[in-house]
């Protein structure tokens, strides 16, 4: 099995939930975090996320900065989600190697489900786990649940991600992991959780010996 973080590793969505945060702070007349940092909280869930950003603020103002953030995001789609160049075709070819893919996220169940029903993908990953279903990445939890609902041991995953969230989460369920450079953190950070390799682009991924062994 190979299981996917969404934002930041297969949709090209980091902008949006930047300028989604930071809309939702303007609003709120709360101090507008820069980019570095709303980005840097991608991965979390939501009220994590939101906790990370704004830590002082009262419980209330965190579920207020929440519910404005999720309006500016779905206000904000001009269109079908973006995916990385190639994701597509990455996806397909594993699946067709007979590897189980699925999705690890720290969108909420609702937000998931909206994004895959836009883009005709309600039906093509074998399972999915979001952060309001468990806890939040860095936590195993997420791939733990997914291994037992799949009946597959870590020995036999393999975790696709661009944060150290991603990462960390993989090394705390024994999973091995692939990082990306492309999205939220940088090689060097990744590299610090010890992925098995760090891949500039989807595509790369089907020449990778980790998954090449997992061929069936």
């Amino acid at each position: 099995m190979i299981i996917f973080d969404w934002d930041g590793t297969l949709c090209d969505s980091v902008s949006q939930i930047v300028t989604s945060i930071q809309s939702a702070a303007s609003e709120l007349g709360v101090e507008v975090p820069s980019d570095e940092a709303a980005a840097n909280i991608i991965g979390l869930g939501l009220p994590q996320a939101v906790a990370v950003l704004f830590p002082d603020a009262p419980e209330t103002l965190l579920e207020d900065i929440a519910r404005v953030y999720s309006r500016h995001y779905v206000n904000s789609e001009q269109g079908p989600p973006r995916l990385f160049p190639g994701a597509l075709e990455t996806l397909q070819a594993l699946k067709d190697r007979g590897l189980e893919i699925a999705v690890a996220t720290g969108k909420s169940r609702r937000g998931l489900d909206r994004v895959l029903g836009v883009l005709g993908l309600e039906d093509f990953f074998h399972t999915s786990r979001c952060a309001d279903e468990t806890r939040s990445k860095p936590d195993p939890l997420m791939l733990v649940e997914i291994m037992q609902e799949r009946g597959v041991a870590p020995a036999e995953v393999v975790m696709i991600g661009d944060t150290e969230y991603d990462l960390a989460m993989a090394a705390h369920a024994g999973v091995p992991s692939v990082g990306v450079s492309y999205g939220v953190h940088s090689p060097e950070r990744l590299s610090g959780h010890a992925p098995v390799a760090i891949v500039d682009s989807l595509p790369e991924l089907l020449d990778l010996p980790a998954l090449a062994a997992r061929r069936s």
